[in-house]
């Protein structure tokens, strides 16, 4: 596995170095050159938008692109996000080689509106957020040696209700967020001043017979004020460096005019194909020579052979032979940095998915960095892009020209890539459908979007037949295919979710085998599934909607078995390949889609191993991991040797069969099912080295190691003397660990000779549909919302049986029920009926320990507020009864506990708060 993955990693750099857009090889006496504009941008918010005074206005500061303004605001307890104007600006000395250049600004995204300045005077506005835009300012500059010139961008990401997208599971960041370059241009050079492209598309296919051929359009700038005659020629060279065929052919210009030109290069001898297995690239450089020879302007692209056709019986094909496509959707944002991420940074996002065995990344839901597009032409992975027009339209003439413009601007900038083979343009589109109160007008409306989808359609398909269209809807299956939606299309893609926000895991099955009954001549797609997995959430009895990774690995098990199994299912994106920023979600992680097979830090969680078992041709093991090498075994009644407890070790693995040894011992052999063990061990206190063998046909085909040091959870507190703090998360089943490290244990009733709560029930939120354990309210001031979210409710008393000694007791309550407003959940994709708002509860009650006041009538709603946090330690002696018993009586309403921490403690005082 290690020598693939360095494989991998070689070819992805050399991909990068072959094919970079701005890499820089010629000089500016000889055709086009590039300089990075990125630095040394001066920022400020616009926040006299915002109606506060002069002396509150931001003042400017230094910073660099990419750059994002909502990096902060989007994980605070403060709901809503900055979405408002900035400006950003920046001095451009004149240079005197640049006098007979024309000279472009290439702004590599900015979200979502802007507006383009130089020395004062407006010379673009852009419309959306997420593909490049060209701006030439040749004649907008002070054009003296060393001469400046001030440039400057205002960008906002307002809601504006004629811009995609309107709504949707993701965060609007702000900023302009993809790097800026200074095109340094002859006056003749390849253009495309409206769609931001290179100005040349490129697309290679191979005959019947074998042969290859590729075919050039593009488009020609001639800025002189003459007639000029010049040579296109194109040479196409293999990964070595061969040159395979030149073309060339003249070309007549007309003066101050922008001309197109075809050239076909036929005859190919019989190329490498590429594929995932192989993603053979050549590459084609297309030159401009005036009549004398001189190069004016080259462009490099990656050629990739390949045919692929989708079956709507039997699935996708690749250069003839079946292919499952399997992989993931990605959203481009990363932990500390909003969208405004390096490109190195990125690109190993789709090292990471090659490495999982994935051949397909949805590219979700808008265009993203062209880096993304150059890493999947080189990994060997086949994409899909799409625009973001999510949920919900605007009936406006306005935001169909815009749909319009984006779907052009995504087609003509990512054309040349080779790993595309669908656009998309729409998703879950029906989510939010306009006018519910009134039918009629909601029939106009659903008749609105269909009729800006076939427009889209018929707009894809002009600008390019050699691929596939597709739309993404939801589950509501009648709905779109009732409205004639799923008539539009090429290709149907489905966002399943049963088993997570509503019905059973076995219900993914069915509902894929009614889709394919009722298209059976519509290609079908499962372009989202997924459950969240909150990566410090662990338990031993999953149940769905609790956040666990161990139901995450069930759902994904059940999802693929269904995918793969299926030959009319064209393959499955998992969403999502990592955790992502949504802004107006709390649950337990807040702001934050916790449903990606890596963390939002992009940290693989259990979910990718399983990804990895089923996806690898090569022998696979993989001892999962439970937050780092951080385990915790629980003790009970029957626990054999005290000090030690169960825990159930995940191992991944294609094997036949696995091996485990615990600290040298042989624990047995098992046979995964469905790639996966979840092995039994009982475990002392410390650190232990588990291995696991994998065997093919008898032999050992791999192994995996792992140093882990394991936390017991006491049974019996007074024989068990290597315990030093109890932490329990009371109400709750899960185990959990806090931003500290620590690991909380799940509560259990009272049983004598142990520890536990006597009364009480664990809070359910109403009229959900789920098994929630718990509130999905954002808790503020804290990190560590799960802890807080659940709890007992009406309990009598929690009691420790313990050894003589001192101890400080911390007892911690959240009031779970009382107003929060919030936005409906636009991604509960089952539309079940939600409690938003509940009334508050006053509750007051006393605390006792061992019979002694410790608090009297605490009422946690008047002393911090719903959905905060309250903290009460106590210290206390055990010295007669050897038992601590902390009572709870109620005076108005239920009494709560939310969590309680027990520490062994020296020298205390008798009780005091």
């Amino acid at each position: 596995m290690k020598i693939i993955f360095k494989q991998i990693i070689t070819l992805f750099y050399i991909g990068c170095i072959l094919f970079s857009w701005n890499a820089n090889a010629q000089t500016l006496q000889d055709g086009r050159g590039s300089i990075d504009f990125s630095s040394n941008w001066q920022f400020k918010k616009d926040t006299a938008s915002q109606g506060r005074s002069p002396r509150q206005m931001q003042k400017w500061e230094t910073v660099n692109l990419p750059h994002c303004w909502n990096i902060l605001d989007v994980m605070d307890d403060i709901p809503g996000y900055y979405r408002d104007g900035a400006e950003y600006q920046n001095t451009l000395n004149w240079k005197t080689e640049w006098e007979h250049k024309r000279i472009l600004l290439h702004v590599g995204a900015a979200n979502q509106e802007s507006i383009i300045f130089v020395n004062g005077k407006q010379v673009k506005k852009h419309v959306g957020g997420y593909t490049a835009f060209n701006v030439d300012i040749t004649d907008y500059l002070n054009r003296r040696a060393n001469e400046k010139n001030n440039i400057v961008l205002k960008v906002n990401n307002r809601y504006n209700q004629d811009i995609a997208p309107l709504s949707g599971d993701f965060t609007f960041f702000g900023g302009v967020y993809r790097k800026v370059f200074l095109l340094l241009l002859d006056q003749i050079h390849f253009t495309d001043p409206i769609y931001g492209s290179s100005g040349l598309r490129v697309s290679a296919k191979v005959d019947a017979n074998g042969k290859g051929t590729i075919n050039l359009h593009g488009d020609l700038q001639n800025s002189c004020s003459s007639e000029q005659d010049v040579l296109v020629e194109s040479i196409l060279v293999d990964a070595t460096g061969a040159v395979i065929k030149k073309m060339r052919q003249k070309e007549k210009l007309n003066p101050n005019a922008q001309s197109n030109f075809r050239m076909n290069i036929t005859g190919i001898q019989p190329p490498s194909l590429w594929s995932p297995e192989s993603p053979y690239l050549y590459r084609l450089s297309t030159s401009i020579y005036d009549c004398s020879g001189k190069l004016l302007d080259r462009l490099d692209n990656p050629i990739g052979f390949r045919w692929f056709s989708f079956d709507p019986q039997k699935g996708f094909f690749l250069n003839g032979h079946p292919l499952k496509l399997i992989g993931a959707s990605r959203h481009q944002d990363f932990e500390g940095m909003g969208i405004a991420v390096p490109d190195t940074i990125q690109v190993q996002d789709l090292v990471k998915l090659k490495a999982m065995g994935g051949n397909f990344l949805r590219v979700a839901h808008y265009p993203q960095d062209p880096a993304i597009l150059k890493a999947c032409d080189s990994l060997g992975l086949l994409a899909s892009v799409e625009i973001p027009l999510v949920n919900e339209i605007t009936e406006s003439a306005a935001f169909a020209e815009h749909s319009f413009q984006m779907q052009r601007e995504m087609i003509r900038q990512y054309f040349n890539h080779p790993s595309i083979i669908v656009w998309g343009y729409m998703n879950e589109i029906f989510l939010r459908p306009h006018f519910p109160k009134d039918k009629e007008r909601q029939e106009t409306y659903f008749k609105s979007v269909v009729a800006l989808a076939q427009e889209l359609e018929t707009l894809t398909r002009a600008e390019d037949s050699t691929r596939y269209t597709m739309i993404a809807n939801h589950g509501n299956f009648d709905l779109y295919h009732r409205t004639g939606l799923t008539k539009v299309p090429m290709l149907v893609g489905w966002n399943l979710y049963p088993g997570w926000y509503g019905g059973k895991i076995a219900d993914f099955g069915k509902q894929l085998e009614h889709i394919h009954q009722q298209l059976p001549n519509k290609p079908l797609l499962v372009t989202e599934y997924g459950a969240d997995a909150d990566d410090r959430i662990y338990t031993d009895r999953p149940i769905r909607f609790d956040k666990s990774v161990e139901y995450a690995l069930m759902y994904h098990q059940g999802y693929l078995n269904e995918i793969l199994r299926k030959p009319f299912v064209s393959g499955g994106a998992a969403w999502n390949l990592s955790d992502f920023n949504s802004e107006t979600r709390e649950e337990s992680m807040p702001h934050i889609n916790t449903k990606g097979l890596l963390t939002w830090g992009r940290k693989p969680k259990n979910t990718y191993f399983l990804y990895q078992a089923y996806l690898n041709k090569e022998p696979f093991v993989k001892i999962g991991l439970t937050n780092g090498n951080k385990w915790s075994a629980r003790s009970d009644s029957s626990t054999s040797m005290v000090g030690s407890g169960w825990l159930k070790i995940p191992i991944f693995s294609n094997a036949d069969s696995v091996k485990l040894l615990l600290d040298g011992i042989v624990m047995g052999v098992k046979v995964p099912v469905d790639r996966v063990m979840m092995w039994p061990v009982n475990l002392s206190r410390g650190v232990h080295e588990v291995e696991a063998e994998a065997f093919h046909a008898g032999k050992i085909t791999g192994t995996d190691k792992m140093v882990l040091d394991c936390e017991v959870m006491p049974y019996d507190l007074r024989k068990d003397g290597g315990w030093q703090q109890l932490l329990i998360n009371v109400g709750d089943n899960r185990q959990y660990t806090d931003t500290k490290g620590n690991r909380w244990f799940p509560d259990q009733p009272y049983r004598a000779g142990s520890w536990g709560y006597h009364g009480g029930k664990q809070y359910r939120l109403k009229n959900t549909g789920r098994e929630n354990l718990g509130s999905d309210t954002n808790i503020r001031g804290t990190w560590d919302d799960p802890l807080f979210q659940t709890q007992l409710q009406g309990l009598e008393y929690y009691r420790f049986d313990l050894p003589k000694g001192d101890y400080e007791i911390e007892l911690t309550f959240a009031e779970l029920q009382g107003s929060n407003h919030k936005e409906q959940l636009v991604y509960d994709l089952e539309q079940r009926e939600r409690e938003q708002e509940q009334i508050a509860i006053d509750r007051i009650f006393d605390i006792q320990i061992d019979g002694r006041t410790a608090v009297s009538s605490l009422n946690v709603l008047d002393e911090v507020g719903a959905f905060r946090v309250l903290r009460q330690k106590y210290l206390v002696q055990v010295i007669d009864k050897n038992n601590l018993t902390i009572s709870f009586i109620p005076k108005k309403g239920e009494t709560i506990l939310n969590a309680i921490r027990l520490k062994r403690v020296e020298n205390t005082p008798s009780i005091k708060k």
